[in-house]
């Protein structure tokens, strides 16, 4: 029966007693999509359907004329015989797990996620399930994240001082869901804040979606001469080393990931200074994640899956490695 709730495709996660994709790589007559970054929503499929929360997020990354369909949380569709709902995944604003029940059998597939609290979005919610697909993109025991509000108090601290230095502080995060949690968090007493475009559009979208946020301006919007010695700017990896920086003047640069636990990436990125601050579940997140599933059986994908894999199994479990293209954590480092 497993093999007809969810098989692996060359297109992706495919239910062929559902008849749909779950984040297809290609595109799909009718696809569920977990979350609105660009490695799980891809534009041309027929159909898409998403948590509410997220769609004004998912139309904003897809062409004008796509048809959305939408679920509040918890609320249980039928899809051609399987019962279907979405569940806060936690990862960012909108961002499910999928819960497939069909014949008396559970699987979910969480997407991206992570147990941290975060202001900007529904937390993460536990699922029973006989199956359970995780995420794996930290998947190994040096991945542990600190409190999240002891990063914040490291920003916080780091901006301070580069203002007595006379130095911008420009901080990269992903443009979509870092840092909005960032914005939410910092000391606005500190200093004005500002952000890239990318992050005010993804800012728009929040606000838009019912998620209040302080503001940040945007730097083509200051006056001629102004001092950004008190600032701190928000803008996304892509930004790095590109002439939209240099009208900060003498600036230190920042970076937001959970890449930054690994002592010489902050080096090698060359960034004065690394936070870490991850939208993805740590090592102890992904285990705490699979026991509260109950599941007999994992699908382990993108990421260090091996490893992940390996820990189920010497703790008695069932785990099979996935294949998937969901690797823009692995090759870019982006912020996330």
């Amino acid at each position: 029966m497993s093999n007809s709730i969810l098989r692996i495709t060359p297109d992706g996660l495919y239910s062929p007693a559902g008849g749909f994709f779950i984040d297809p790589w290609n595109p799909a007559a009718r696809a569920i999509i977990t979350h609105s970054h660009a490695d799980h929503a891809r534009a041309g499929s027929g159909t898409y359907f998403t948590a509410r929360s997220g769609e004004r997020l998912l139309r904003s990354r897809l062409d004008p004329d796509a048809v959305i369909e939408t679920a509040d949380y918890g609320e249980t569709r039928h899809i051609n015989g399987v019962a279907v709902s979405l569940h806060p995944a936690g990862h960012i604003l909108g961002s499910a797990q999928i819960r497939m029940e069909y014949r008396g059998e559970v699987w979910v597939v969480s997407g991206d996620y992570k147990l941290a609290a975060d202001p900007t979005c529904a937390p993460f919610e536990p699922l029973r399930c006989h199956t359970f697909v995780t995420e794996s993109t930290f998947g190994l025991p040096i991945y542990r994240w600190p409190a999240a509000e002891s990063v914040y108090r490291e920003i916080n601290e780091w901006w301070r001082n580069n203002q007595k230095a006379g130095k911008a502080s420009v901080v990269f995060a992903y443009a979509l869901g870092k840092a909005q949690r960032i914005l939410a968090e910092i000391d606005h007493s500190i200093g004005p804040v500002f952000a890239h475009g990318a992050v005010r559009n993804a800012n728009f979208c929040y606000r838009e979606s019912g998620v209040a946020l302080p503001e940040a301006g945007g730097p083509d919007d200051a006056p001629r001469g102004y001092d950004w010695s008190r600032a701190l700017i928000l803008a996304p990896p892509s930004a790095r080393g590109t002439a939209w920086l240099r009208r900060f003047g003498a600036l230190s640069t920042g970076l937001a990931s959970g890449w930054m636990r690994i002592r010489g990436t902050r080096r090698r990125q060359s960034i004065d200074r690394g936070f870490v601050l991850s939208d993805h579940a740590d090592w102890p997140g992904l285990q705490e994640a699979i026991r509260m599933s109950g599941a007999e059986r994992i699908w382990v994908t993108h990421g260090y899956r091996a490893p992940l894999a390996r820990w189920i199994t010497e703790n008695g479990g069932s785990a099979e490695v996935v294949e998937t293209r969901w690797e823009e954590e692995l090759e870019e480092a982006s912020g996330r």
